[in-house]
């Protein structure tokens, strides 16, 4: 399972990346920044990719008074994009904020013109939100257990959506049907607005999808919550079960955003930008936003911890891709 912190360790991580590390990482980098720096985003706007990078944006500029710019390229699950950051010069001019495509990628589009592990250098696990799994309100389900008992009864009968193949969302019931020994019918979507959409219309049976995504669904009546995919539930959505409190024990699957840098980048500028984020995440206002509006569980990690997690997440999805000869769409 993927090494995350806990919220003591989380808050004793802030306090450290966000102070001890500054003054030698402030004392290499006196003549950095110079020029603008771009904090590339490798989806469109509307997501959850772009608030984390431009809630992330406007503290640190406003602490430091750097010029960063925002720069959405979308496609690809995210692959243009970061490629695009990957081949920058690495002078501390570019990053990337990522998301948990970035792990599955690698498997999933065999003719990506970067290596996930080697082209980028990891710099910060931002934090990691659970999906959940709802259904209209119309439809029988009260519980998860109640999913798979249908589906027991009648295989393939079941449809689910999810925002694309090969999505975190498609995995992850991906592993839960073969742990449960059920089947259901996975429905991609281009993007998670028409999901959602298609399952409050009733056009599907279920959804799955970040807490973010679906939480203002879920409280406004429009879907009913079954469960959440953390292996505890979510401050989001407290009365929602997770998975393994429903016959999966152990089991844990997180939507997740960090921030990489060109390999190669200076470590002094790196760890300059690590403690920037850390300083710019220990912020009242700023856990206040990415907790409420994306339920997001902060980690603030080290590179190392970052790079340990990356190697974890992308050998775990890679197998599920490979072993179900999973397609993009």
């Amino acid at each position: 399972m993927p090494t995350i912190l806990s919220r003591r360790t989380v808050t004793l991580a802030i306090a450290a990346a966000a102070m001890p590390a500054i003054a030698p990482a402030v004392a290499q980098t006196d003549d950095w920044p110079k020029q603008p720096i771009k904090f590339i985003v490798p989806f469109p706007p509307g997501g959850t990719v772009d608030p984390v990078a431009r809630i992330l944006q406007k503290q640190i500029t406003d602490a430091t008074g750097w010029n960063i710019i925002v720069d959405n390229r979308p496609g690809a699950g995210g692959s243009i994009g970061t490629a695009a950051a990957a081949k920058s010069p690495a002078d501390g001019y570019t990053w990337v904020v990522v998301f948990d495509t970035h792990a599955v990628n690698p498997s999933l589009l065999p003719n990506m013109t970067f290596d996930t592990l080697k082209d980028l250098a990891p710099v910060m696990l931002v934090g990691t939100s659970p999906m959940a799994v709802v259904t209209p309100p119309g439809r029988p389900f009260k519980t998860f257990g109640d999913v798979v008992t249908a589906a027991k009864a009648k295989p393939d009968t079941i449809t689910y959506g999810s925002i694309g193949n090969g999505s975190l969302g498609h995995l992850t019931l991906t592993l839960v049907q073969q742990a449960g020994d059920f089947r259901i019918v996975h429905v991609p979507y281009k993007g998670g607005g028409p999901m959602t959409q298609d399952v409050i219309a009733g056009q599907i049976d279920l959804a799955i999808g970040t807490v973010a995504l679906l939480t203002p669904q879920i409280q406004a009546g429009k879907v009913r919550a079954l469960a959440v995919t953390g292996d505890k539930r979510s401050p989001v959505l407290p009365d929602v079960p997770s998975l393994a409190e429903q016959g999966f024990p152990n089991f844990s699957a997180l939507a997740w955003w960090g921030v990489l840098a060109p390999t190669g980048t200076p470590k002094a500028i790196q760890d300059r930008m690590h403690a920037e984020l850390a300083k710019a995440l220990a912020q009242p206002a700023v856990r206040k936003q990415l907790g409420e509006q994306l339920g997001m569980d902060l980690v603030v990690s080290t590179p190392a911890q970052f790079n340990t997690f990356l190697g974890e997440q992308v050998a775990r999805w890679g197998k599920v891709v490979r072993d179900n000869n999973i397609k993009p769409d």
